[in-house]
């Protein structure tokens, strides 16, 4: 029997581990980001004070990332990129920043890719001419210089980068965990291999999908999520909401963001079975 993965929202936010998790947010700057799981997610924190001293792994990180920050749930953030595009800096991740309450790991591109590819190898670091005679390294003295036993070359050594948590917005899905997310994939597929639990939200979930960007076995839950993009994009099925973002920064760091939120949470549905 085909194993049914479908499980309400409320049901799909518990599985991020109450303490200290890493959480990979699928996407890539305002397109396609799980917005209605990050909403919930942060519903359950107001609630709950779970989870807490999250690490935010994005390989670009936006709007889906900065309502967390603000809740105060992020101790770390691991990306290249945390900003909001042309609707300007990410206010929350900002604030939190020139407050100290949060840390952030410098990357780049290529320890993001690196470090999700030695992961996926499964060996403890990957090899590359990346950050040599940069002073990146000053930044991270986590990452180490190698010699190349075949060449003598000096190569920067990144270590694995992996997560306990990835969630990542589908176009579609079914309910055995297949998913298709269309032709813009980001690092997506990678992330759905390297993390310990994969959940998907989907725009809807059919009976069956002939063609699929992430498979089955990774991923351990599916949730039907209607417009749970939104207010980034979508594509093809809905464009980004640039008015709902500048509402977002107007009221970011403000008593009004709450109100804001909770508008931006009702307004999207998330049937399943309970």
């Amino acid at each position: 029997m085909t194993p049914d993965k479908r499980m309400t929202l409320a049901q799909a936010v518990a599985l991020v581990p109450d303490e200290g998790a890493v959480l990979a947010l699928g996407g890539t700057t305002l397109y396609r980001r799980p917005m209605a799981f990050s909403l919930a997610l942060r519903h359950r924190f107001l609630k709950t004070g779970r989870p807490a001293r999250l690490t935010l792994l994005c390989f670009t990180a936006g709007v889906e990332s900065d309502v967390l920050v603000g809740a105060g749930m992020v101790q770390r953030v691991r990306t290249c990129y945390f900003g909001l595009e042309i609707f300007g800096f990410a206010p929350s991740f900002t604030a939190a920043v020139h407050a100290g309450r949060l840390e952030v790991v410098e990357e780049s591109e290529a320890s993001l890719a690196m470090g999700i590819r030695a992961r996926l190898a499964r060996v403890g670091f990957m090899p590359s001419t990346a950050w040599i005679g940069t002073d990146m390294f000053r930044l991270r003295p986590d990452v180490r210089t190698i010699v190349d036993p075949y060449s003598d070359e000096t190569l920067t050594a990144f270590p694995a980068i992996g997560c306990d948590v990835a969630v990542i917005h589908a176009l579609e899905a079914d309910a055995e965990g297949n998913a298709a997310i269309g032709r813009h994939w980001g690092v997506d597929r990678e992330l759905s291999l390297i993390a310990s639990t994969v959940i998907v939200t989907a725009e809807r979930v059919v009976p069956r999908l002939d063609q699929a960007d992430l498979i089955a076995p990774s991923v351990q839950a599916v949730v039907e999520a209607p417009g749970g993009a939104w207010p980034t994009s979508c594509h093809p099925l809905y464009p980004l909401d640039g008015k709902a973002l500048l509402r977002y920064t107007d009221v970011a760091e403000t008593p009004d963001l709450a109100a804001l939120l909770d508008e931006w949470s009702t307004r999207r549905p998330a049937p399943g079975p309970t």
